[in-house]
Formats: structure tokens, sequence, C-alpha cells
């Protein structure tokens, strides 16, 4: 008989996190165990079938998140930089072992080497996007910025609806630190946020970035790299939301192996599509 694992979704309640609530309920092998909000939510103690206009599924959204650890195989994160933290930190001290899926983006340098010391306790995977379409294309990205600075600028912009809080994205980074590992530099030594006013020439080797927000876009990435004779462009275009909570459900699977679980350690979508 196929094992089930058991679930908690951290930030159940906004786009992302709505869509991955759903996609648990709908996985023949996955249970939802926790959901859990902050304190001042519009939908605390709601049951998230009814707050997804289903049937009531019996589990309810709370803002303690320790019982529903000690339930749970694995936490999916859709919630707030501070809030990963939080958990991820907690989750390195509690006896019984989950990992953790997050897709949350925006840390800073000192939450990210939190994390990334929560990591030496706990399977935890960091996406700066679930798309696997994306996962492969940071792939040829890192490939192709083999090509030598001096002859190849590379510029990577980025598109997404006016609602969207945080710029450049985390996937615009996430290929602009591709790009860095591919030609062995320094990335924020050698990322260019801004363009204004009289900038001079380009400087060779940095990797630009464009910003643009508006309408309903979901998200668009390019990366270019440009030589004076030729061009290679890399693109993605994402048409359907659910295509994030498909991929977070991907890597539960993979961290989860076959109920295994992963050994502690900091995975990225990477992992998940070469396996």
């Amino acid at each position: 008989m196929k094992s089930v694992t058991k679930v908690t979704v951290l930030g159940p309640t906004g786009r992302l996190g709505r869509a991955i609530c759903a996609a648990v309920l709908d996985a023949p092998d996955m249970e939802l165990v926790g959901a859990i909000v902050r304190s001042q939510s519009a939908f605390l103690d709601e049951d998230v079938g009814e707050m997804l206009d289903r049937d009531t599924v019996g589990c309810r959204t709370t803002v303690p998140f320790e019982d529903a650890l000690e339930l749970s195989d694995i936490v999916i994160d859709a919630s707030m930089p501070a809030m990963t933290i939080s958990v991820a930190e907690r989750m390195a001290v509690q006896a019984r072992k989950c990992g953790l899926v997050t897709g949350v983006t925006g840390f800073t340098t000192e939450q990210s080497e939190r994390l990334a010391t929560a990591a030496q306790r706990v399977p935890l995977l960091a996406a700066g996007n679930f798309s696997l379409g994306i996962a492969v294309i940071e792939a040829l990205v890192e490939q192709a910025a083999i090509l030598p600075a001096k002859d190849w600028d590379i510029e990577i912009s980025e598109t997404h609806h006016r609602l969207k809080a945080d710029a450049p994205s985390g996937t615009a980074l996430l290929l602009g630190h591709a790009a860095a590992r591919g030609r062995g530099i320094n990335h924020e030594a050698m990322a260019v946020w801004a363009r204004e006013g009289v900038t001079g020439p380009r400087r060779p080797g940095t990797i630009g970035y464009a910003v643009s927000r508006g309408g309903g876009i979901i998200g668009e990435h390019e990366v270019r790299l440009l030589s004076d004779m030729e061009e290679i462009s890399i693109s993605h275009r994402t048409h359907d939301r659910r295509v994030f909570a498909r991929g977070a459900i991907t890597a539960t699977r993979w961290m989860c192996d076959g109920g295994k679980g992963r050994e502690p350690g900091l995975y990225s979508m990477q992992d998940v599509v070469k396996a």
C-alpha cells in the first residue's frame, strides 16, 4: 500500500498558497494536515476547503505551527521570509525531522545565511521559482554563460503584474546567479540594477537587469547574451499560475523520496529536474 505524505502549507491564503493547497488536496498520495497563517489573517480558523470554495476537508487554518510540524512529513512554504526563517529554525531543533520546500524569495543576506544553517539539520529545498521550465533554462543560462565575457554581454529582463512587490523578481535573480556561476564571477560585484542618465560605456563582464510591471502578467523572463555579431536569447513565459503548484508538488515528492526522505542539506529545483 502506498504511503500518504502528510503536508503542512505555510501561507495558504495567497495565490500560490491557495494553488498549492488545492494541488495537495487533489493529490492521491498526499494529505493536508496543517495550514499556517498570520495572527491577523482574515482567514484564521477557516476550513481550507471552504476557503477554496470546496467542501470542508477537516483542516483549518491556524497560527501556532508546532502541532502541525509534529504531524507533518513535509512543509510547503508560500509565506514570507520572516515566517520561513522562523519555521526553518524551529524545524532544525525539533526531534521529529520533516522536510521544508520553500518558494519564498526576497531573503536578506543574513536571512539566507540563517536558512543555510538550518539546512545543516533539515532537508530544505529553496526554489526561486517552482516552474520546471525555469529550472531547465537556469541550467541553459549557466552553460551559455561560459562564453567569454569580453565578447558577450548578459542582460536579464523580467515583466510581472502590477501588484508584484519585489524587483527584480526572485526568478530574475536566480537566472543572474546562474550566469555568474557559469562565468565564475561574484554576482553582487558584477550586477547592474538600473541605468539612468549618462552612464558611459557598458562595463565588460557585468550582468544587467531590467524590470517592467503592469497588467496581470504572471511572469516573463528573458536572458540575452549579445556579441557584436550574434545574439542568444533564452526566454520563458508562464501562461497558467497552476504551473507553480504543480512544480511544488513535484519537488515535494522528490524530497519525500518514496517515504525515505532526503538527508539534511540545501537543495534546489536543479536537483529535482536532474532526477
